[in-house]
């Protein structure tokens, strides 16, 4: 008897190692576990579930910025009753985030919210039973100027058709709940948006993007597989829409919500989100704001106490990234954030 108990600790020792080595190192593995751990979930446990809001980082970056942190929870916050994943291309060799810098922060920061979850991303699986994977395998990375856009653009168009739910890019500020199921969002009259959209699972539109895809692919023009990709789709079937009043319009059981929903400042002003407002506007009709990150070249950030609209935004839609990213974190760095 005294000799079985003093073997335990050692069966316990190998059990652990054998589990965690199945979850962390099995190649093929879709997206196995979240960073920090979340025990016993998996990533398509949580998808299956079909109403989840999907976040991509498909570089290898680990860095997360505080308008990373600041979608991510603003999104935790509005949709409460609702899982929240993000998944990173750079977590697929690293489980654990060990920098004590404002990555750090972050993760901590989003790993606390019960209902966000934090995933590697394995593109050649997620891809596969759909007709992206042949041309991903024909695909070369390394000769595609904007491949990160590219191979987001596909995997956002093969997690909502497998799953279902809602995409939305990094830099998107949710501030109420989307009341539509398939949606697009448009960024001006006839022209559609990629950075944010929804559907059910297995949504025939959505697959026949996919097809579109391949079959008209692009690399050198910008938005191809992404704007013009569903503007064109759409095109197809719909009329594409004028926008004149503050209403949506539906077609083909697809509604197409106006631009104020999602941008009411458009990306040639970005730069009035880093402005002082006197009369800041409230934004009632929009469910969400894009900040156009990619326009911003210039770097521009949230500093504490600037009274910029962006500043505002963090305070009410995103008030821990606010509070630990922007003025703890920065105060400690003497840094903008």
């Amino acid at each position: 008897m005294q000799r079985w108990i003093h073997t335990l600790p050692f069966l316990f020792f190998i059990f652990t190692c054998s589990f965690l080595y199945k979850v962390t190192l099995q190649p093929d593995c879709f997206l196995c576990f979240p960073v920090p751990f979340k025990w016993s979930v998996s990533a398509e446990d949580i998808l299956r579930q079909g109403n989840a809001i999907v976040f991509l980082e498909t570089s290898n970056r680990l860095e997360l910025s505080s308008l990373v942190s600041c979608s991510v929870e603003s999104a935790s916050r509005t949709y409460p009753d609702r899982p929240v994943i993000f998944f990173m291309k750079g977590l697929g060799n690293n489980s654990i985030i060990q920098d004590k810098n404002s990555s750090h922060e972050a993760f901590s920061l989003l790993s606390a919210m019960k209902n966000v979850h934090i995933f590697p991303l394995h593109m050649e699986t997620l891809l596969q039973d759909t007709p992206l994977l042949p041309w991903y395998f024909q695909a070369e990375p390394e000769k595609e100027h904007h491949w990160i856009h590219i191979s987001s653009d596909a995997c956002r168009l093969a997690i909502i058709w497998k799953y279902g739910g809602i995409y939305m890019d990094t830099d998107i500020i949710s501030i109420q709940p989307i009341s539509t199921e398939n949606f697009l969002a448009a960024q001006s009259s006839k022209y559609f948006s990629s950075g944010s959209f929804g559907f059910q699972h297995h949504n025939q539109f959505v697959w026949n993007c996919m097809e579109d895809f391949v079959r008209n692919f692009n690399g050198k023009i910008w938005g191809q597989q992404g704007p013009g990709l569903f503007t064109r789709m759409i095109a197809k079937f719909c009329e594409l829409p004028e926008f004149p009043k503050m209403e949506d319009k539906i077609c083909n059981n697809i509604s197409f919500l106006h631009p104020h929903r999602f941008y009411p400042i458009p990306y040639p002003a970005w730069k009035k989100y880093y402005q002082v407002w006197k009369n800041p506007p409230i934004f009632n009709e929009s469910y969400a704001l894009h900040l156009w990150n990619y326009m911003n070249s210039e770097g521009k950030s949230v500093e504490s106490g600037s009274n910029t609209l962006v500043e505002n935004l963090y305070k009410v839609h995103c008030p821990s990234t606010y509070e630990i990213l922007i003025k703890s974190y920065g105060a400690k760095n003497g840094q903008k954030y």
